[in-house]
């Protein structure tokens, strides 16, 4: 198994793959491959335990520089849906419209920098708490970057009629979103001195983001998957991912006391709480088990995965006989998805096992070991 992380690779976790027209994409045969795929995801989201294998097609370029043109980003993912129907899997793929992280913040008068080739970035604009707050913030679908995500939704659901599942867009945290408003040391120091600020700032955050979602959701409609962004997801489960990377600067105790209830506020209309957190967040297992409602959390598990993944697989068997699902990234070879399914998994786990493996052949080895490992765990044949 490599060892590290390969820090020359653009994307780690992303495939090539050849853009496609949506006049020349088959949506009867991915409209027919999704619902036999959504059978066992019905089923699997019932279970109090068991393993479903995802293989995930991230398009790289939409995740940097390309995210802003609707017309190139569709025909990407389009043909990252062509290719997945090649690679045995339990979940399908999804449309995601927009990836740019800051959206939120917006709301506050920024803009984004658009620098070439790169993915688009937001500076934070205010030095203090206290002039963030005194600040009229807009609702997000009034701001430039609100407008286009909704156009770009619309564009996506004219082009693909509803029939292929989509997502809301990327879901930061309102933690994660405090460093595009003012400097996060200024930040710290607020939770410690002037929590009862920070609080109201987050519940400010919370509003603005369930706003905005639902401006989404009027639009996508039953094609909505769910939990979205960076998970694995189907129309038939139902929780909201949220990216909570700035979750392992601060204690558990205090996420869970000051981050986590506004996280569950925004989370509870669409079924409760999906956590993320880039890097080793094995310390906060305990406090993440203990956000309300939590349907699933997510995370590196392989060196090639992410410069900071975790090697303390173990901590993870908290996760057994909670129904939690544990969304379980491994980039890698046969060998390393085997490797670390045998350290994460233990019966009375749910897990979804995100390959990324680079041929069709290898994914179905990959997908067979993955079932015969965890047990017995195979779900009954699709059936009506």
């Amino acid at each position: 198994m490599v060892s590290k992380f390969d820090n020359q690779i653009a994307d780690a976790q992303a495939t090539q793959v050849l853009p496609v027209k949506p006049g020349n994409f088959d949506f009867d045969k991915y409209e027919a491959y999704t619902a036999e795929l959504n059978k066992t995801c019905a089923r699997f989201w019932e279970q109090k335990s068991g393993v479903v294998v995802y293989r995930r097609m991230r398009v790289g370029e939409c995740f940097s520089y390309g995210c802003s043109d609707m017309k190139r980003s569709l025909e990407l993912q389009l043909g990252a849906l062509e290719k997945s129907m090649f690679f045995k899997a339990d979940v399908p793929n999804f449309l995601e419209p927009w990836y740019g992280i800051g959206t939120v913040a917006s709301a506050w008068g920024g803009d984004y920098l658009w620098t070439e080739g790169n993915a688009p970035a937001l500076k934070a604009p205010f030095k203090t708490i206290d002039e963030v707050l005194a600040y009229p913030a807009r609702e997000i679908a009034q701001t430039n970057i609100g407008r286009h995500t909704l156009d770009m939704i619309e564009y996506f659901m004219d082009q693909t009629k509803g029939r292929v599942p989509v997502s809301l867009t990327d879901t930061q945290s309102p933690l994660n979103m405090i460093g595009h408003l003012y400097p996060l040391d200024q930040f710290f120091m607020d939770m410690l001195l002037e929590p009862e600020k920070v609080l109201q700032l987050f519940d400010r955050l919370a509003d603005l983001s369930i706003n905005f979602n639902n401006e989404q959701i009027k639009l996508i409609g039953d094609a909505l998957a769910l939990p979205g962004h960076g998970f694995a997801s189907s129309t038939k489960w139902s929780g909201l991912g949220m990216s909570d990377d700035n979750a392992i600067m601060i204690s558990p105790d205090q996420y869970l006391e000051m981050a986590a209830p506004s996280v569950e506020k925004i989370c509870a209309p669409l079924g409760g709480p999906v956590f993320h957190s880039c890097g080793d967040w094995s310390a906060w297992v305990d406090a993440v088990l203990q956000i309300k409602g939590l349907k699933m959390a997510d995370g590196a598990f392989s060196p090639q995965t992410d410069p900071g993944a975790t090697n303390n697989l173990e901590a993870f068997h908290k996760f057994a006989n909670t129904g939690i699902v544990l969304n379980a990234r491994i980039v890698g070879d046969l060998e390393t998805i085997r490797e670390q399914v045998s350290r994460l998994w233990l019966p009375g786990m749910k897990m979804v096992v995100v390959t990324y493996c680079s041929t069709p052949e290898e994914q179905a080895e990959a997908y067979e070991l993955v079932h015969e490992m965890c047990n017995g765990s195979r779900l009954p044949e699709n059936s009506d």
